[in-house]
């Protein structure tokens, strides 16, 4: 017999939700990296960092393709590795070819619209992940 915390979380797991999560997780961490950019906009030598969100993005979408993938004759994981999705990837020196009289290379309005943009992508993934838990706890109170 299976326990009910094991249907629960089967269930969670069948939603959008952990992809929402790592998406969240990703952008809370990109946000904080931009903010430092901008926080060290007129200290000398800084060099701006961020993230990288392509590769975020095709590492998350190979690990929703392994998930979805049925089982072949070498296995669900097979060709790809385990635990292809990171929230937090790895964060590089910002390639900007302006570089100002103190050597920082922060342009502030390439940071403001990265921030702005990555909060939209956060609010969205919040908002997405507050839709589906509405719609799990309907479904589990049996209401229409």
């Amino acid at each position: 017999m299976i326990r009910p915390t094991h249907q629960f979380r089967a269930i969670f797991n069948g939603t959008t939700i952990p992809v929402l999560e790592q998406v969240a997780n990703f952008d809370e961490a990109r946000q904080a990296l931009l903010a430092g950019n901008v926080a060290n906009y007129d200290t000398p030598l800084y060099q701006a960092r961020d993230m990288d969100v392509g590769h975020f993005k095709h590492k998350l979408a190979l690990a929703i393709e392994r998930k979805h993938r049925p089982p072949g004759p070498f296995g669900p994981d097979w060709p790809l590795k385990k635990g292809s999705a990171s929230a937090v990837g790895d964060d590089w020196p910002v390639d900007n070819p302006i570089l100002y009289h103190d050597l920082n290379n922060v342009g502030m309005e390439f940071q403001v619209t990265e921030m702005a943009k990555n909060n939209l992508e956060f609010n969205t993934a919040i908002s997405l992940m507050r839709h589906q838990m509405l719609l799990l706890q309907t479904a589990i109170s049996e209401r229409v």
